[in-house]
């Protein structure tokens, strides 16, 4: 069972109510907006997810639509996540977790399943403990018919600075804190998302390019990982630009939106467009494909819905 990309998260169950008071429902959350973009530039795609069993029906739209591999596992409720914005650009806004899933551990991976790229899309602190990114990153998949185990290869291991830095208080109301593992767990990462608000919470620095070599630094000390002593990839989001530091260099690209109703996901969306093209791609093109892919999708509430063939259109 070989994969490009295997993804772990929550789904979510949206609400979302804009900066007039209108209010809409939709599925949501980091899993959904990442497989679906991952999937739509190519990669083959595992997700796992956890959901309350009357939601397991709408999730069929993964496996019957976007020919994702899906894995969902029953929780006793799925995770809800409340959105109040506050401003026309939606980028300002309130977020409530109303419920949340079971969390996550390295079992719920099938024992055989193998990739390039295990990408932790967390929503919340707790959904994906951050023990799982050394246990990840030293896994060894695969399994013969007799039980007895072969060495597979080991994955490169994403993660999203949402699940880590993003906590929910007795009353559900979301705030960030600064990672206090992030020296430990760095050097097993090989790929790290952030948008600007995330990387000064765990830089102290408003310079995005500066926070994202800091960032990195992090990861290139000694470590368990067979990746360990190489510096991560590290992308920083904001609502003009992406920017990736990758090899000591830094690669950018506008987002280009007509208008931002779609503004929810567009973090998940550009991490996984860029993780899916890099697989075969350099930086500086993956992340130009990443914005192009996202700037669309920001067009329209819900998951990316175009072609390759739309991307590349935007790209010029």
């Amino acid at each position: 069972m070989k994969y490009d990309i295997i993804m772990l998260g929550h789904i979510s169950k949206d609400i979302i109510i804009d900066e007039k008071g209108q209010e809409s429902r939709l599925y949501g959350g980091a899993l959904l907006y990442s497989s679906i973009s991952a999937a739509r530039s190519g990669a083959r795609v595992l997700a796992i997810t956890k959901a309350a069993k009357g939601d397991f029906g709408a999730l069929d739209v993964l496996k019957q639509q976007e020919g994702i591999e899906l894995v969902v596992l029953e929780s006793p409720a799925s995770t809800s996540i409340r959105n109040v914005f506050l401003s026309s650009d939606h980028e300002r806004r309130q977020t409530t977790l109303l419920s949340g899933a079971e969390p996550f551990s390295a079992a719920d991976i099938p024992e055989e399943a193998e990739a390039e790229i295990i990408d932790l899309a967390g929503l919340f602190v707790g959904e994906l403990p951050d023990s799982l990114i050394e246990e990840l990153a030293q896994r060894e998949p695969g399994k013969r018919a007799s039980g007895k185990r072969k060495s597979g290869k080991r994955a490169k291991i994403a993660v999203d600075a949402q699940g880590l830095l993003r906590e929910a208080q007795a009353d559900g109301r979301m705030i960030f804190r600064d990672w206090k593992n992030k020296h430990r767990y760095m050097p097993y990462v090989s790929y790290f998302k952030a948008d600007a608000a995330e990387a000064e919470i765990l830089t102290g620095l408003t310079d995005r390019e500066k926070a994202a070599r800091v960032i990195a630094s992090w990861g290139g000390s000694a470590g368990g990982s067979p990746w360990a002593g190489r510096e991560p990839e590290v992308m920083i989001t904001h609502n003009t630009e992406v920017i990736v530091l990758a090899g000591g260099q830094i690669y950018r690209a506008p987002f280009t939106p007509s208008n931002r109703s779609g503004r929810t996901g567009r973090g998940d969306t550009t991490f996984a467009a860029y993780l899916a093209w890099r697989l075969s791609h350099g930086p500086e093109e993956s992340v130009r494909f990443a914005a192009a892919l996202c700037s669309i999708k920001m067009e329209t509430p819900g998951p990316f819905s175009g072609t390759i063939e739309d991307v590349f259109k935007r790209m010029r």
